[in-house]
């Protein structure tokens, strides 16, 4: 048979020369017997290239496949692609060529190959060794991983279906490595299929398979599936219930995550840092500070050491819990530091109404010689488009592409155009849209809506609303924000004809709603609802003091933040009833003097509830953090972090 053509790098010699030095003869003269035993020592040790002299001097009769095996082993976990060829053309050269039809040895060559960036050395490796029909199943599957590893799921599957086609019975090895191609690519429909072989198999299906389901199901979106794998396991370990919560967090199914989660930890089964990060990401996304600071003590009393990966989400929990010192002490105790670090940083420093210390933090990042990115200027943009430094907002824009060579996205300049539409400069985010390389999407266009309805300029708003209903038909929050625009100019009439377009396509207006967490409990509030809080006692005690005192400071109700047709009297009253003030008024009732109160939102926090806020807030001498759709405030001794510019 004819030698297979492969392509070596140059400096990388056919045979070695053997220097005629003593200690190499000593070498050369060793018996036979410990001649292996000197390889593998050698080996272990990670002197490869002596012991890859010491075999290509030596006769092949003399050598073992396990002296082979643990030579590719070694070049494998250094990823030395040039090791491995010395070794694959001594296997050629050699007249005993019967180790290169070995499926351990082949296996190795194509799994070295591949992880060394040279798939198509290990293709062919894989073609020239044992003959297509005598290719045993774990030959397949190291080329199929192979491509796997490179995200080449295609063709992992494609060499998967041409392994069933040579009639080779897949086992748990090849069922492993399927399921988790058909993950990368979220094919549900091959998914599906595969699983249908694991149940039709005559063996059990081992817990890596069975991990590997409940990947793919969790990639798909398929949390009913994940639940039913993961219900019939008959034994499961972390990776088996981290699968189970991202099953979950995808679905946005908080609740369920965190029951599982607890679930997990009253089992006994531990945890890794996967877990850890996964629910620190999910206080990220609601703001359950109390839950993200049990983690940290969870991890602080870990003899383990935190990963990056892991400190980071710790930062972006503490970040979007409104509590930035927490984010800060954190970052300052770290002993390495990436770009996410950073940016999670300057983006909490940001949404808390911090740009003073963002721009300091950026400062810092660049003269510690970590280069941004298009995510720190999207953190910086954003920043100053919240807190009205429109100036500073268009000097950063430049800089991006000026100074550090970043090409702006639409994301940059969704920020820039909104930088400049609040900022009351709408003729000049028009300019930039007309100028921009790319053609606008709806973010573009959504914020100069926004700016429209800030600035109360109706003509521009119909001509940008109808750009947004051709983009996003279904997008709610377009209309809502139209609606708004008219009910705030007084035309009920074109309020009316909104309405009649969401009822015809069938859209309906997210309803406020608001929840915060007292010690572990998370208590949710809608918008007008909560009729057993607001008629106890403790509420109408509590409500009625608030009231009176901050009525003496100054405070009344506005009521053009109601954009419905209706009396006064009847605006006045729903007002009391807005989601986010039902929420803190249970935060003071259950929580002790001096605490802050925490609130999030699910849209923006209406301009009459920021004022109420900060008359509590003086009243009642207690901080108070809301969260909504834009950002945080912070309201403490009767002022707002935002400076009433959101």
């Amino acid at each position: 048979m004819a030698i297979p053509a492969i392509s070596l790098p140059t400096n990388i010699t056919v045979t070695a020369t053997i220097t005629a030095n003593s200690s190499f003869k000593k070498l050369n003269k060793t018996p036979i017997k410990p001649f292996n035993s000197t390889i593998k020592s050698l080996t272990k040790s990670g002197k490869l290239d002596e012991a890859l002299l010491l075999l290509e001097s030596q006769r092949s009769s003399q050598i073992d496949i396990e002296s082979y095996s643990d030579l590719l082993h070694a070049c494998i976990s250094k990823k030395s692609v040039e090791h491995g060829h010395r070794l694959y053309i001594h296997l050629l050269l050699n007249s005993n060529r019967s180790f290169l039809n070995d499926p351990l040895i082949l296996s190795k060559l194509i799994t070295l190959f591949s992880v060394c960036d040279q798939l198509d050395e290990a293709r062919r490796v894989f073609e020239h060794g044992l003959g297509k029909e005598d290719r045993p199943e774990s030959v397949w599957v190291a080329m199929a991983i192979g491509y796997s590893r490179k995200g080449r799921f295609r063709e992992a599957l494609m060499v998967y279906s041409q392994m069933l086609f040579r009639s080779v019975e897949p086992g748990n090895f090849s069922f492993s490595m399927a399921v988790k191609a058909c993950s990368g690519i979220s094919d549900l429909r091959v998914g599906r299929a595969v699983h249908a072989q694991i149940i039709k198999a005559d063996k059990e299906p081992d817990q890596v398979v069975y991990n590997a389901l409940l990947g793919m199901y969790t990639e798909c979106g398929c949390s009913e599936d994940v639940l039913k794998v993961f219900e019939e396991m008959p034994e499961r370990n972390v990776v088996s219930w981290n699968s189970l919560i991202a099953g979950f967090v995808k679905k946005r199914q908080v609740f369920e995550a965190f029951e599982t989660f607890r679930r997990m930890q009253n089992e006994g089964v531990g945890y890794s840092w996967v877990t850890f990060t996964t629910i620190l990401a999910i206080c990220s996304q609601v703001t359950y500070l109390y839950y993200g600071r049990e983690i940290h003590s969870q991890i602080v009393k870990s003899t383990k050491i935190p990963d990056l990966v892991l400190l980071n989400s710790l930062l972006d929990m503490y970040a979007k819990c409104g509590a930035i010192e927490y984010c800060r002490r954190v970052f300052e105790r770290m002993k390495y530091r990436d770009i996410t670090s950073w940016n999670t940083v300057i983006n909490g420093y940001a949404i808390n109404g911090l740009m003073g210390e963002a721009i300091k933090s950026f400062d810092e990042m660049v003269s510690d010689g970590v280069r941004p990115d298009g995510v720190t200027f999207i953190a910086l943009l954003s920043g100053c488009s919240h807190a009205g430094l429109a100036d500073l907002g268009e000097e950063l824009f430049e800089s991006m592409t000026g100074d550090f060579g970043i090409r702006p996205s639409l994301e940059h300049y969704a920020c820039l155009v909104d930088i400049l539409g609040r900022a009351g400069k709408i003729k000049e985010a028009l300019q930039v849209v007309e100028k921009m390389p790319v053609k606008p999407r709806g973010s573009i266009w959504g914020s100069l809506l926004n700016s429209c309805r800030l600035h109360g300029n109706v003509s521009l708003a119909e001509l940008v609303a109808e750009q947004l209903f051709e983009m996003e038909p279904n997008n709610c929050g377009n209309y809502v924000m139209l609606s708004n625009i008219y009910a705030n100019a007084g035309m009920w009439e074109g309020v009316k004809k909104v309405r009649e377009m969401m009822d015809n396509k069938g859209i309906k207006k997210e309803a406020g709603c608001s929840w915060i967490q007292v010690r572990n409990k998370v208590h949710t509030f809608v918008a007008g609802g909560g009729f057993e809080f607001r008629n106890s006692d403790e509420y109408k005690e509590v409500w009625d003091e608030l009231s009176e005192a901050i009525e003496k400071m100054g405070y009344k109700p506005d009521t053009r933040v109601v954009l419905h047709d209706v009396s006064e009297e009847t605006k006045a009253e729903w007002i009391c009833g807005h989601s986010e003030r039902l929420a803190t008024v249970f935060g003071l009732i259950q929580t002790g003097s001096g605490i802050p109160i925490r609130v999030t939102k699910n849209i923006r926090i209406c301009a009459d509830c920021h004022s109420w806020m900060k008359f509590v807030s003086k009243i009642t001498r207690r901080k108070i953090v809301v969260r909504d759709t834009n950002r945080f405030h912070h309201f403490d001794q009767g002022k707002c972090s935002c400076n009433d510019y959101w």
